[in-house]
């Protein structure tokens, strides 16, 4: 009998001693992303023109650019090179940002990003980039709710996110982008924000201001108002996922005004780095925060079409991506890189805390490979 039982035990022996042979030799599984933040920052409309090569010289007058003190603009802002004229208006991306992290969208480099919704403006950018699809029914920037749920909606029900996810935005109508009701997510926007946005123990004076101040724009607060609010919500409530929206440079494209367009940009880039210091001077967030930093959408070439945008204004679809934290390589400015989509921040943002947003929506488009480890597997 026990003669009849070796060929059986050295055949298990054999299955047995392949299997720990192929656990030996396979690949190890990545390591979990020490990104434990993020931080979504838009800055609605701004052109890659102006963040690659800097500011248009040719802009840079009263006639083509509205400007009020063509003296005072040039000597801000005009550079001899495209090297420091994008330096002079935004230093803490090409100081900071194009030596720790990474830049997309040069399109005279070869590398390509862009939204895919085929209209190009807001809203439906917004979606896209917020439920890493695009949707045909988003074709407004009226205040519609949101049919779609967004990553920050769909991170805010993970047990250990609940309650740690916020949205802070000029524009109004993120109320109904985040689908306020339904997403239950503190989000804050406009001259009217959600009652609890400016309730003690937010500075009375923050307070004041909101509403003393004339609006320019009835449905954008300044983009300055709403740095403070975000400041204080980092402060107090310390967010692990954030989104921020910056509006000035789209309003002030449109309005026509190429000088007051470059100083909110430039006023963006000091925002951006003064969250980062603040975020980055806490135990919180130290070495475990990662930047995203967008458009919605891109803009038109030439003297006029630099104001506009939409699917009838060629160059609108072209927008760019940065990133910067501890999972994202420094590879800096992208060249001749694979394209990318404004699709894929969505599940980017969910791989770089752990989680695999196409599971639960397949529809999305894939995580940016060289910005997030290659986790979830």
């Amino acid at each position: 009998m026990a003669l009849l039982m070796r060929p059986r035990r050295f055949a298990g022996f054999l299955i047995a001693a392949a299997a720990l042979s192929r656990a030996a030799f396979a690949a190890p599984a990545p390591d979990p992303p020490k990104t434990r933040n993020v931080v979504l920052i838009v800055s609605d409309g701004l052109r890659w023109q102006e963040v690659f090569r800097g500011p248009d010289h040719a802009l840079m007058t009263e006639a083509c650019g509205g400007v009020e003190n063509v003296e005072a603009l040039r000597k801000e802002f005009w550079k001899e090179t495209s090297e420091e004229g994008r330096k002079a208006l935004l230093p803490f991306f090409w100081n900071v940002i194009a030596r720790d992290g990474q830049l997309y969208g040069n399109q005279t480099e070869g590398s390509l990003a862009r939204d895919t919704n085929g209209l190009d403006f807001s809203y439906p950018g917004y979606n896209e980039m917020l439920t890493g699809a695009p949707d045909a029914r988003m074709n407004t920037n009226d205040p519609v709710p949101n049919p779609n749920v967004t990553v920050f909606e769909w991170l805010n029900r993970d047990p250990e996110l609940a309650g740690r996810v916020a949205a802070y935005a000029s524009w109004s109508v993120f109320d109904a982008i985040f689908n306020a009701p339904r997403s239950r997510l503190r989000i804050c926007s406009g001259w009217t924000p959600a009652p609890p946005c400016l309730d003690p123990p937010v500075p009375s004076m923050l307070k004041r201001l909101y509403g003393t101040t004339t609006p320019y724009w009835d449905d954008n607060v300044w983009d300055g108002f709403l740095q403070a609010l975000v400041l204080d919500e980092v402060r107090r409530n310390r967010p692990r996922v954030l989104f921020l929206g910056f509006g000035e440079t789209d309003d002030w494209a449109h309005a026509g005004r190429y000088d007051l367009l470059l100083r909110s940009a430039r006023n963006v880039d000091r925002f951006i780095e003064e969250l980062w210091d603040a975020m980055q001077a806490m135990p919180e967030y130290r070495g475990t925060t990662t930047f995203l930093i967008t458009a919605d959408h891109g803009r038109g070439h030439g003297l006029e079409d630099w104001k506009e945008h939409g699917d009838d204004v060629e160059g609108s679809s072209e927008i760019w991506i940065a990133a910067l934290g501890p999972d994202t390589p420094s590879f800096g400015e992208r060249k001749v890189a694979a394209p990318v989509t404004q699709s894929q921040i969505a599940a980017t943002i969910a791989a770089l805390l752990g989680r695999d947003y196409r599971r639960a929506f397949p529809a999305a488009a894939p995580p940016l490979p060289d910005v997030v480890p290659r986790w979830p597997r």
